[in-house]
């Protein structure tokens, strides 16, 4: 199971992230619109203002169940490892243990 620390952190990432979502978007398509160079680097300069943590890409996927940072899988939320003790005690309809 992952630290209660990391878990807690990467809420508070979640949190910043859908505050600031519709705003960086607003900003973001400003950017493209405006032909001006100088204009385009005030709104970067506002763009970086934003705090840090308030991206998208500085959020990570955790396994659902161990908290593991590493090797998730999107169509189950869950790590490799859970994936194949789940595939072996057959918990996850249509998926099977290929074998060759």
């Amino acid at each position: 199971m992952a630290k209660k620390s990391l878990i807690e952190r990467e809420k508070k990432k979640q949190k910043l992230e859908r505050k600031y979502q519709k705003y960086r978007q607003f900003i973001k398509e400003k950017i493209k619109k405006t032909l001006s160079l100088d204009k385009k680097w005030e709104f970067q300069k506002q763009l970086q203002a934003l705090p840090r943590n308030s991206a998208p890409t500085r959020l990570h996927r955790h396994c659902f169940l161990t908290g593991r940072p590493r090797a998730n899988y999107r169509d189950f939320g869950l790590s490799r490892h859970v994936i194949r003790e789940m595939a072996h005690a057959c918990f996850l309809p249509g998926v099977t243990k290929s074998s060759w």
